[in-house]
C-alpha cells in the first residue's frame, strides 16, 4: 500500500526507512514518567531545532535527553545525556534508531524523577525501552525512489493505459487535458526503460516521454514487537 508522496529532501536513495512523521508516547518506570517525541527532519539544523523546542516545552523537567541521525550516509548523528549519568541516556536512544534502520530520525525523551534511582544499566533499558515505545507509536515508513515520467497520449488511448498501468500497480500521479493528455505515471528508480517499454508497446509506439523530476512514495510498515 502506497502512502503520500512527498518530495525527497536528501540526495534520492532507492530505498530506505525513516520515521513516518512526528509522534508521542509515555512510559513509566519506577514512577519516574518518560515522554517520547519522535520526528522525520531532512536536515541537523531541523534536528537540532526539535530538540529545542521540546526542552522548551518541558523547561522544568528533570531531563531531556535526545540523539539524532540525519544525512544521505547517516553523516549527522550525535546523542546527549542531558545530566544524565554519561552514556546512559542519548547512546541508548542512538543506538535504537540505528538497530530499527531508520535515517533522517530525531527522538527527544523527556524525563520527570519519580523518586526512586533507576542505576546506569536501569537508565540504560528506560531510554532505550522509551525510544522503541516512540518510534512504534509515530510508525515507520519505507521510502522508495521514483522517477516521474510524463507520458504523452491520444485520448483514444486514455482508457486502455490507465487500466494496464493500474493492473501492474503504477501510480498514475497525475492527468493533465490538452491536445492530447499527458499523464504523470511513477517508476522505481532504475526501472525507467522497462515502464517506457511497456507504455511503447501498448501504444504501438504513439507515445511521447520525458521525465520531469523524482519524488518518494512511502509505503507504511508493521513495526515488530
Amino acid at each position: 500500500m502506497c502512502g503520500m508522496l512527498r518530495l525527497g529532501c536528501i540526495k534520492m536513495l532507492k530505498i530506505y526507512k525513516t520515521v513516518k512523521g512526528y509522534g508521542q508516547t509515555e512510559i513509566e518506570i519506577n514512577k519516574s514518567r518518560f515522554i517520547a517525541y519522535v520526528e522525520r527532519v531532512d536536515s541537523e539544523e531541523a534536528a537540532v531545532a526539535f530538540i529545542e523546542q521540546i526542552k522548551k516545552k518541558h523547561w522544568n523537567a528533570t531531563h531531556n535527553c535526545s540523539a539524532y541521525m540525519v544525512g544521505e550516509n547517516d553523516q549527522h548523528q550525535r546523542a546527549d545525556d542531558d545530566g544524565e549519568p554519561s552514556g546512559t541516556a542519548g547512546k541508548p536512544i542512538l543506538e535504537i534508531i540505528k538497530k530499527s534502520g531508520l535515517k533522517d530520525t530525531v527522538i527527544v525523551i523527556t524525563r520527570y524523577f519519580g523518586g526512586i534511582k533507576l542505576g546506569a544499566g536501569g537508565l540504560i533499558r528506560a531510554y532505550g525501552k522509551s525510544a522503541s515505545a516512540g518510534i512504534k507509536e509515530t510508525g515507520i515508513v519505507e521510502r522508495q525512489g521514483h522517477t516521474r515520467i510524463s507520458v504523452e497520449i491520444d485520448y483514444n488511448q486514455l482508457g486502455m493505459l490507465e487500466n494496464q498501468l493500474r493492473q501492474q500497480g503504477y501510480i498514475i500521479a497525475d492527468k493533465q487535458f490538452a491536445d492530447k493528455i499527458t499523464l504523470i505515471v511513477l517508476e522505481k528508480l532504475g526501472q525507467e526503460e522497462v515502464l517506457k517499454q511497456k507504455i511503447t508497446d501498448w501504444t504501438a509506439g504513439q507515445v511521447e516521454f520525458a521525465f520531469v523530476g523524482e519524488v518518494y512514495v512511502d509505503t507504511l510498515m508493521l513495526c515488530s514487537e
